[in-house]
């Protein structure tokens, strides 16, 4: 364990680093060099705190510095190998890394199979083409047919349900929790009484939009004012005060610029730049996951009623996502590795190792649902994908890497059960028993982050609360209630077919 003041000190020194190589400081350099004969060598630091507030940039280095403290975990002891900040667990860096060499082995054989190259300078003809019809990119229709998702959600599953810890005797008489859910790792996770404290906005006595502004309640009693506040908040452009007032839900009208405040993103002539190279980018190469990527939507975003409208966005983003390298930041504190490529002929030679695709991200089946309800708040494609990559690299990733961390997909999983076997017995053993485990039916509703069965105005008061509370964990909170909500016509049917049909979202 680090001591207070140690842990402090180094959590201050990372911040300062990154924020030292981040386009903020060079701006703020600018300021400073033009405001230099207002501050003076005998009254250094009181000149410096008075332009920073008289200025604007108090608030936007917080803003930052909140951000950093959001995103990155906390820092582990000096001696502690980089590994460890990816993954405490050693078997669950085991697992991650066997689940990757199992996504790398699907994708190569995909490539031999078509005789594809995993990437390829496009010919002059089709990047003029191509960029012609960036705008249009729907309306055409490759053939896929051959391509195949790299792995669905229920590939996934598997994957999860033989986890185990090597460490841990299970005995043989197991719990009664081990014997009924799927995941058997011994990870702790939240009760009741811990998630009323942590979730506390989400009491009873306390006003949730969604809830309290339908047409029942007169506005006056709590929209009104909620509405009001959430102005002030967006005035003061405070990222830690956006935070806590979404805990309660966005109105419509503020969602877009209050998460853009909560995840630091302000769309600067920058980085509607860093957007542009990226389109260049694609432009100009052609990669196998484009392909998988065209796939996705077609399959999912492209048959939905909410999303379908927005599937030239969904390509546009996606696409400019996989040549994201700074994407690849992220894997500090993922579980997951970016898989790597050779260049041809170069194979096993490190120093012609390249990271494939450049975001180190090997789309699933799925994927595109994580962009498609943001595109109902931006309609800028460069903050559109600001907001995206932002969401990814806090949250989403989460959703499809193996790890022991709160917000993770296993301890999520874990979660649901222990909810659903403590509180709802009776229906948790009756599926059970029909072959309808119930994490066979919300996981795939977890995964997605509910994306693609929620309608799109309830799935946007549920990304609020994930924002506020930078946690996943309301996800399966969310998936247990659902069981709850439907607990009687479940305890009625025999079959998990059945079982899908009385608890589907239609």
């Amino acid at each position: 364990m680090l001591e207070p003041d140690r842990g402090l000190s180094l959590t201050i020194a990372r911040v300062v680093q990154r924020l030292q190589g981040s386009s903020l400081h060079s701006q703020l350099e600018r300021q400073v060099s033009l405001h230099k004969p207002e501050i003076k060598l005998e009254s250094l630091k009181e000149d410096i705190k008075d332009f920073l507030k008289t200025s604007g940039w108090e608030k936007k280095l917080q803003n930052a510095v909140y951000s950093e403290l959001n995103v990155f975990p906390s820092p582990c002891h000096p001696a502690a190998p980089p590994e460890h900040i990816k993954e405490p667990l050693a078997y669950m860096r085991k697992a991650q890394g066997s689940w990757e060499k199992r996504i790398l082995k699907s994708l190569n054989s995909m490539c031999t199979e078509l005789n594809i190259p995993l990437a390829q300078k496009r010919p002059a003809n089709e990047q003029k083409e191509l960029l012609n019809k960036w705008n249009e990119m729907g309306t055409d229709e490759p053939d896929l047919s051959l391509f195949r998702p790299v792995y669905a959600p229920k590939d996934f599953l598997e994957v999860l349900m033989n986890l185990r810890n090597p460490n841990y005797e299970n005995g043989e008489q197991p719990s009664f929790r081990n014997h009924l859910g799927l995941i058997q790792v011994p990870l702790k996770v939240k009760d009741i009484p811990e998630l009323k404290e942590d979730f506390n906005e989400l009491g009873l006595n306390i006003g949730q939009l969604g809830i309290d502004d339908s047409a029942q309640v007169p506005p006056e009693f709590f929209e009104n004012e909620h509405v009001r506040v959430g102005q002030k908040v967006l005035a003061e452009q405070d990222s830690a005060a956006a935070q806590q007032y979404v805990r309660q839900g966005c109105p419509t009208a503020l969602r877009a610029d209050l998460w853009a405040l909560i995840l630091n993103i302000s769309n600067q002539p920058e980085d509607i730049l860093y957007y542009e190279q990226l389109k260049s980018n694609v432009i100009q190469h052609d990669l196998l996951v484009d392909s998988l990527i065209y796939k996705d939507v077609k399959l999912t975003a492209s048959n939905d009623d909410y999303y379908f409208v927005f599937e030239d966005y969904l390509y546009q983003v996606l696409l400019c996502f996989s040549r994201d390298t700074s994407v690849l930041e992220h894997f500090t504190y993922s579980s997951a590795t970016p898989p790597k490529s050779y260049i041809q002929g170069k194979l096993g030679m490190e120093e012609y190792a390249v990271f494939y695709p450049p975001n180190g991200v090997i789309p699933f089946h799925g994927f595109s649902m994580y962009v498609a309800p943001l595109c109902f708040l931006y309609h800028e494609p460069s903050k559109l994908y600001q907001i995206f990559r932002e969401m990814y690299v806090r949250f989403f990733f989460r959703l499809h890497s193996i790890s022991s961390h709160p917000s993770g997909i296993v301890s999520l999983c874990l979660l649901f059960e222990t909810l659903l076997q403590t509180h709802l017995p009776q229906l948790f053993y009756h599926l059970r028993e029909i072959g309808a485990q119930p994490l066979r039916i919300s996981f795939k509703w977890m995964v997605r982050a509910f994306s693609g069965y929620l309608a799109t105005d309830q799935l946007l008061l549920l990304w609020d609360r994930i924002l506020g509370y930078n946690s996943l964990e309301i996800l399966a909170v969310l998936a247990a209630a659902v069981f709850a909500f439907r607990a009687v016509n479940l305890m009625e049917v025999t079959s998990l077919a059945a079982a899908e049909v009385r608890i589907s979202f239609t």
